[in-house]
């Protein structure tokens, strides 16, 4: 970190997984840090936890309004925002049928439309950052489709294609890296409501050995990099991951 004041960082999806750790990365290394999520009991915590130099904002990246007041909130209480990581997502498995229907929508409305508001909003703060980043989480899925992911993977194809016209756009001002982890354990299959799916991708998820601290790590890494490197994407799995 410089001599000026501390970055801020706003991270989605903040209550848990990769959205819990990654504050947690950044506010032991100096940034103050906002998280972001509807799980307002539980962000509470983890601000209350991590002290000074945190804030918890309830806020539903599928409803503009509550970004847009989270963004003011932010900027009235501890400042610019200097980088944002777009994290919050769902992820339902199972095969292609009309009965999931509402599922689908969600994982659009949350993966894809969610980063993409949640940056419309935050951008003119992003840009107004002397060297801004904004850092979007999207899968090994985001690059090879399979059978029972389709949708959740075009999700996420759409995460990375947006990104990099995004890096384009915004270069050399704000940097935009994009992550694709492979199976790291969260709570992810909690949101799978197709059985049998659940129940085979429970049992990988228990068994992963790749932690949201490896991720968050990873994304504090990219972030310290001085201004005039930009990692653009990284691709990381557990060593035995086919």
């Amino acid at each position: 970190m410089s001599s000026q004041s501390p970055r801020v960082a706003v991270i989605t999806g903040a209550s848990s997984g990769i959205g819990e750790a990654t504050p947690r990365a950044l506010h032991a290394t100096g940034y103050r840090v906002a998280l972001l999520a509807r799980r307002t009991d539980r962000i509470q915590a983890i601000a209350n936890e991590l002290g000074t130099g945190a804030l918890a904002i309830p806020a539903d990246v599928t409803d503009r309004d509550s970004l847009t007041a989270a963004a003011q909130q932010l900027h009235d209480e501890i400042g610019n925002t200097d980088v944002l990581i777009n994290n919050a997502g769902v992820m339902h498995l199972g095969p292609f049928s009309p009965d999931q229907r509402d599922d689908y929508r969600q994982m659009i409305d949350i993966n894809l439309l969610g980063a993409i508001t949640t940056t419309e909003v935050f951008l003119d703060q992003l840009t107004a950052s002397p060297g801004g980043d904004i850092v979007n989480i999207s899968s090994v899925a985001g690059r090879t489709a399979r059978a029972g992911n389709g949708v959740y993977a075009a999700t996420k194809w759409g995460i990375n294609g947006w990104s990099e016209s995004l890096r384009q756009e915004l270069l050399p001002d704000v940097r935009v890296t994009l992550i694709e982890p492979g199976v790291v354990a969260t709570e992810l299959p909690n949101h799978i409501t197709h059985s049998h799916t659940k129940t085979a991708i429970t049992d990988l998820y228990d068994k992963a050995t790749v932690t949201p601290e490896d991720i968050a790590e990873v994304i504090a890494f990219t972030l310290s990099r001085p201004r005039h490197l930009a990692i653009n994407e990284i691709l990381l799995r557990p060593a035995d991951q086919i």
